[in-house]
C-alpha cells in the first residue's frame, strides 16, 4: 500500500503562549489517502475551515508535524508555501471571480503559474462542472448566476489538476441541479485523475453520497466517524 498523502501526528493550530493551551484546532492523528474523498461535518466554529487551510499550506501548524507526499513539512516548506500550494488547492466558502470573461477566470491560475492554456483544456475543466465552453466561455461574470459563479470557480481550481483538491461548503446556496453538477466533477476529478479530495459540508447526505468517509468534527476535534452505506 502507498503512503498517505496527508499524515497529522499530534497537530495543534493555535494562538498566542502556549498555543496548545487556546487551540482552534487539535488533531492527534490522521491519514489520508491518495485518491480518496474525506468528508468533514461538524457546526460552524468546529474546525473544519481551519482544518482545510491546514490541509492548503495557509497555516502552519502550532505544534505536531503534518507530511504530505511521504515528507514533513517544515519551517523552510511553508516559507516556500506556494510551491506546496501549487499541488494542494483550495476553494473557500466566498466565491470571487475576475471581472472578466469565464474562460477568462478558469485560464487565470494557469497563466499565473506559467502552464500552458489551451481551449481543450478550459473546456475540459468547464465539462467537469456541466458548462458548455462554447456556451459559457465568452460569458461575463456579470452574466452568471450564483451557482454558475460557484461552478466556474469550482472549474478554475480543476483546470489546475492539483493532488489535492479542498472544498469548504461547495453546495451552499446551490439549486439541485448545480450540487449535482458539483458532485459530477467531485467524483470525475477522483476516478479520471487520482484527485484526492476533503470537502467540509453541513449536508451530510450529500457526503454520504460522494465520500469515501465522513468524519465529525467539534470544537476543533474530530470526534467520530459517521457510519452507513455511502
Amino acid at each position: 500500500m502507498s503512503a498517505p498523502l496527508y499524515s497529522l501526528r499530534g497537530v495543534v493550530v493555535g494562538y498566542g503562549e502556549p498555543a496548545t493551551a487556546n487551540a482552534v484546532l487539535h488533531v492527534p492523528e490522521l491519514s489520508i489517502e491518495r485518491g480518496s474523498i474525506l468528508g468533514l461535518v461538524g457546526h460552524n466554529g468546529s474546525g473544519k475551515s481551519t482544518l482545510l487551510k491546514l490541509l492548503g499550506f495557509l497555516l502552519a501548524p502550532s505544534a505536531g508535524e503534518l507530511s504530505f507526499d511521504g515528507r514533513v513539512v517544515d519551517a523552510a516548506g511553508y516559507r516556500a508555501g506556494h510551491l506546496l500550494r501549487r499541488r494542494a488547492v483550495l476553494l473557500g466558502q466566498d466565491t470571487c471571480l475576475l471581472k472578466r470573461s469565464v474562460a477568462a477566470n478558469v485560464a487565470f491560475g494557469l497563466k499565473l503559474r506559467g502552464q500552458p492554456v489551451s481551449q481543450a483544456a478550459l473546456a475540459e475543466a468547464l465539462g467537469l462542472v456541466g458548462l458548455d465552453f462554447v456556451e459559457f466561455g465568452p460569458r461575463s461574470w456579470r452574466e452568471l448566476s450564483g451557482g454558475e459563479a460557484r461552478r466556474v470557480a469550482l472549474a478554475a481550481r480543476l483546470a489546475l489538476t492539483p493532488e489535492a483538491l479542498l472544498l469548504d461548503e461547495p453546495t451552499t446556496g446551490l439549486d439541485r441541479a448545480s450540487v449535482g453538477f458539483v458532485q459530477q466533477a467531485v467524483l470525475a476529478a477522483r476516478e479520471s485523475r487520482g484527485t484526492t479530495l476533503v470537502i467540509a459540508s453541513h449536508d451530510v447526505d450529500w457526503l454520504k453520497s460522494c465520500a469515501d468517509r465522513v468524519l465529525l468534527m467539534d470544537e476543533g476535534r474530530i470526534t467520530g466517524e459517521i457510519l452507513g452505506e455511502l
